[in-house]
C-alpha cells in the first residue's frame, strides 16, 4: 500500500511540475509574478495531478480486480474508458470548486456562471486521458514482458521436471531387471550367484551416482557397459557375446547416463538367449553416433514390459539436443544410433534455434512498424482535431502543444524501435553484438 501511495505520489509531482513549467512559459507573464503566488499555482497543478492520478489508478485497479483483460477485452475497453472520463469529470468538479472557493476566495455564483468553465474541463479532460494513455502504455508494456518471462519459466520449469522424471525411473527400471536376473542365477549356480551379487552392488553403484547427470563421457559409459556385460555372461555364459571399444575416438564426447546399460538389458529381454542362438551384441562409433547393433531374434511370447528403456532414452535426448535417436530395425538385425554430444552440439543447437529467431524476431519487428504507422495516422488526426478546440474554445491559453509534444516524443521513440535504431548506438547494434558474442564462442568452442 505505501509502495503504490509513493508509486502516485511520484507520478503526481512529475505531471504536476510538468504542466506547471509549460503553463508558464505559454501565458503571457510567465514567471514574472510574485514568488507567493508562483508556488501557490504550483501547489494548484500539484493537487489537480495527485487528485486525477489517484482517482484514476484506484478505478482502473478496482476494474482489474473485477474484469481482466484476457476474458472480457472488449467489456472491460468500453467501461474502462467511460468510466475513466466520468471518474475524472466529477474529479475536475470537485477541484474547481476547491480551487474558485476555497482557494481564491471568490463567491460561489463565480464557480457555476464562469464562461470559461467548458474549456477548463476540456482542457483536464484532454490532459489527464493522455497522462492515462502513457501510463497504460507503460503498464501494458511491462504486463506482456511479465507475461513472456513466467512463460519461458514455465516451460524450462516444466521441461526440467520431465528431465528429472526420465532420469528417476532408471533407478527402478535398473533394479527390476538386475533382480530378475539375480533370481534366476540363484536357481541355477549358487556360487555364480554370489559373485554376481558383488558385482552387482559395484555396478549398482555407479548407477546411483551417475543417474542425476545430465550428460557423462563416453569414456566412462564404455567402461561401465562392459562391466554391465560381463554381468550378462555369468548368467548366460557362452549364450552372449559383445564387442565393446576400449575407448572412444575423442575424449570430450559425452552420452546420455546409463543408456547403454538401458539398450544392453533390452538385447536380452526382447531377444532369445541361447547356446544354439547365441546374442551377439556389438557397439562401434561412427561420426557423431554411437552405434549398438545386435542380431535379431525376437521371443516368440513376448515379456510385458515397462516400456521404460528405448522410449526413455529418445526422450531424454529429445529435451537437451535437436539430433535425434535412431532406431533400425530388419529381419536379421536391431541397430540404435545414439548421438554423442560435445561443447560443439551447442553452437550447432545454437545457430539451428536462430534462425528460428531471426524469423520470430522479423515478425515483431513488422508488428512494430504496423503499430508505428497506426499512431503515426492517429497522431496526424487528432493533433489537428485538438488544435481545433484549443483555438476555438481557449485561444488565449495554446494548451495543444502538450499533446504535440509528449506524443510526439512517443512516436520518435516508436520509429526508433520500429526502424530497430539507437541515436547513440547506430543502426542494428543489438543484432552485431550478439553476433559478436556468438563469434567469442565460436573461437571458444571451435578453434
Amino acid at each position: 500500500m505505501k509502495t503504490a501511495f509513493k508509486y502516485l505520489l511520484k507520478i503526481s509531482i512529475i505531471v504536476g511540475f510538468s504542466i506547471f513549467i509549460v503553463e508558464r512559459l505559454l501565458t503571457t507573464n510567465g514567471f514574472d509574478i510574485a514568488p507567493v503566488e508562483l508556488v501557490k499555482i504550483l501547489g494548484i497543478h500539484f493537487m489537480y495531478a495527485f487528485v486525477l492520478t489517484v482517482v484514476n489508478a484506484y478505478f482502473f485497479k478496482y476494474l482489474n480486480e473485477k474484469l481482466g483483460w484476457k476474458d472480457h477485452a472488449k467489456k472491460r475497453l468500453i467501461i474502462g474508458a467511460i468510466g475513466s472520463v466520468l471518474a475524472t469529470m466529477l474529479g475536475l468538479v470537485l477541484l474547481r470548486f476547491i480551487t474558485i472557493v476555497i482557494l481564491y476566495n471568490k463567491p460561489i455564483d463565480d464557480f457555476f456562471n464562469d464562461p470559461y468553465a467548458t474549456n477548463y474541463y476540456v482542457f483536464g479532460l484532454v490532459i489527464t486521458l493522455i497522462v492515462s494513455l502513457i501510463f497504460h502504455t507503460i503498464f501494458f508494456y511491462k504486463a506482456m514482458t511479465k507475461k513472456k518471462v513466467e512463460e519461458q519459466q514455465i516451460v524450462a520449469k516444466t521441461e526440467t521436471a520431465k528431465y528429472e522424471s526420465l532420469k528417476s525411473q532408471i533407478d527402478p527400471h535398473f533394479l527390476f531387471n538386475s533382480l530378475n536376473v539375480l533370481t534366476s542365477l540363484i536357481g541355477e549356480n549358487p556360487k555364480q550367484a554370489e559373485v554376481f551379487t558383488t558385482k552387482l552392488a559395484k555396478v549398482y553403484r555407479y548407477v546411483l551416482e551417475q543417474k542425476n547427470k545430465d550428460l557423462i563421457d563416453l569414456d566412462e559409459e564404455l567402461q561401465f557397459a562392459k562391466a554391465y556385460m560381463e554381468l550378462l555372461k555369468m548368467r548366460f555364459e557362452n549364450a552372449v557375446t559383445f564387442e565393446i571399444p576400449e575407448k572412444s575416438s575423442n575424449l570430450e564426447l559425452k552420452i546420455i547416463p546409463l543408456s547403454l546399460q538401458l539398450l544392453l538389458e533390452n538385447t536380452v529381454k526382447h531377444n532369445v538367449v541361447s547356446t544354439e542362438n547365441p546374442l551377439k551384441v556389438v557397439i562401434t562409433e561412427e561420426v557423431g553416433y554411437l552405434i549398438i547393433t545386435n542380431n535379431y531374434n525376437p521371443k516368440t511370447t513376448m515379456e510385458q514390459g515397462t516400456k521404460v528403456g528405448l522410449k526413455n532414452i529418445i526422450d531424454r535426448y529429445d529435451l537437451i539436443t535437436l539430433k535425434k535417436v535412431s532406431v533400425e530395425k530388419n529381419a536379421d538385425s536391431f541397430m540404435v544410433k545414439l548421438p554423442l554430444l560435445t561443447q560443439k552440439t551447442t553452437i550447432m543447437k545454437t545457430s539451428e534455434n536462430l534462425e528460428n529467431s531471426k524469423y520470430l524476431r522479423a515478425v515483431e519487428q513488422v508488428e512494430h512498424i504496423k503499430g508505428f504507422y497506426s499512431s503515426l495516422i492517429a497522431y496526424c488526426i487528432v493533433i489537428p482535431f485538438l488544435i481545433y478546440i484549443n483555438l476555438t474554445y481557449v485561444p488565449q491559453f495554446r494548451w495543444f502543444w502538450f499533446p504535440i509534444v509528449g506524443w510526439g516524443i512517443g512516436l520518435v521513440f516508436g520509429a526508433f524501435k520500429a526502424f530497430a535504431y539507437n541515436p547513440f548506438l547506430g543502426r542494428d547494434w543489438e543484432e552485431r553484438k550478439i553476433q559478436e558474442y556468438m563469434n567469442e564462442d565460436k573461437k571458444q568452442y571451435w578453434e
